[in-house]
């Protein structure tokens, strides 16, 4: 196809710059003169004399033109002119384009007030380059804009504070299940009880600190006597240790016919004092045929663990029973973390011999407890009652 044969439909912009013509006189000339030329060259040379070749094809004129360079210039100049100018209205039509379709987004953007379409107010024109920084600037304005309000907006700020006091409020209330799940998890325990050897005849002197041993879990811990069953007392005598809970008809220390009962925490909140808020974390594990120690003024009391159970805290009356053995009974919190029931793990003692074992006094202790030593309470229900 020709370039002239292009036909430019009036929908396009780029139809705006009429094609250029060949119908100057130069053109056509220099056309006619280049195949004039060609034509007498054809014709201008000598036939063959060979008598192999009929004389009816033979070549009878002489050569009477030849192509000149200056008419090929001439010729190929004006070919080059033709085809660069079209091309220059091929793509100044496409740039106009271009404009529109820029001149387009910025009218549905509201562009600036100082331009027009691509012209500034004083007829300037709008480059192609100008329009596309304009356009980048206006989408950041309106990017930044949005952000602001989305900030701003009030519509979030309730439920980000609503978030953050509810997750405030699970930490200060649970954050003692979180902690003690944690700790039974890291604590090294669980020794096999059969590598204890005892004898159960054996009297062993050790120290006058009152101490409560149990390897299986790894508990090496202070024993406060001098304490009162109420829960002020017990939680008191917990921050440093485990507590005695004597009440009446379980009032027995270790070397007595009957009940003694030791009290620890599984668990305590973090705003607690103390360094034994876990200690009894891992009590659960003791299973019946354990062994673990008492020493009380001087001697080594061992016990074996019987049974284990889960009772409510104001099932006081499950640590008071006749028994003409001495034993303990350990008592702590479960589940952990909470202080929804107790566990009450009790034990027989085995060395000494038991059969040496003097008689509880009968009037100590005290009957006024309803319910067993349990938590602290936490954070929420010092503000809101328990």
């Amino acid at each position: 196809m020709r370039p002239e044969d292009r036909q430019i439909t009036p929908s396009d912009p780029r139809g705006q710059i009429q094609a250029p013509s060949r119908d100057s006189a130069s053109d056509q000339s220099a056309a006619a003169n280049v195949a004039r030329n060609q034509l007498d060259s054809i014709y201008s040379g000598q036939a063959s004399q060979s008598s192999e070749i009929p004389a009816t094809y033979r070549r009878t004129h002489d050569q009477k033109h030849a192509t000149h360079a200056e008419q090929w210039q001439q010729y190929h100049t004006a070919w080059q002119d033709y085809y660069q100018k079209y091309y220059e209205h091929y793509y100044v039509g496409a740039v106009q384009q271009v404009h529109q379709a820029y001149s387009d987004k910025l009218s549905e953007s509201s562009a600036q007030p100082t331009r027009v379409g691509l012209e500034y107010e004083n007829g300037e024109s709008l480059s192609a380059r100008e329009a596309v920084d304009d356009l980048r600037s206006q989408l950041l304005d309106k990017v930044r804009s949005g952000s602001k309000k989305l900030r701003a907006s009030r519509h979030f700020v309730p439920i980000t504070a609503a978030l953050v006091v509810l997750l405030l409020f699970s930490i200060l209330q649970y954050n003692r299940a979180i902690i003690a799940n944690v700790k039974a998890y890291v604590t090294p325990g669980d020794i096999d009880p059969q590598n204890l050897v005892v004898d159960p005849n054996a009297s062993v002197q050790v120290g006058s600190d009152p101490l409560l041993v149990i390897p299986k879990i790894n508990v090496n811990v202070p024993v406060n006597y001098s304490t009162t069953p109420d829960q002020a007392s017990q939680l008191k005598a917990m921050e440093n240790g485990v507590a005695w809970f004597g009440i009446q008809g379980a009032n027995s220390k270790p070397g007595q016919v009957g009940n003694t009962v030791i009290s620890g925490h599984s668990s305590n909140d973090f705003i607690e004092s103390g360094s034994y808020k876990f200690v009894f974390a891992l009590l659960d594990r003791l299973k019946p045929g354990d062994t673990f120690y008492l020493h009380y003024e001087g001697i080594r009391y061992t016990y074996t663990v019987t049974r284990t159970k889960v009772v409510k805290p104001t099932d006081v009356s499950a640590l008071v029973y006749p028994t003409s053995k001495p034993e303990v009974t350990l008592i702590t919190c479960t589940p952990l973390g909470t202080a929804l029931n107790r566990l009450l793990v009790t034990a027989e003692q085995v060395s000494p011999n038991p059969a040496t074992a003097t008689s509880a006094p009968a009037s100590s202790g005290s009957s006024s407890n309803s319910a067993m030593p349990g938590n602290a309470p936490t954070l929420l229900e010092r503000m809101f009652g328990s």
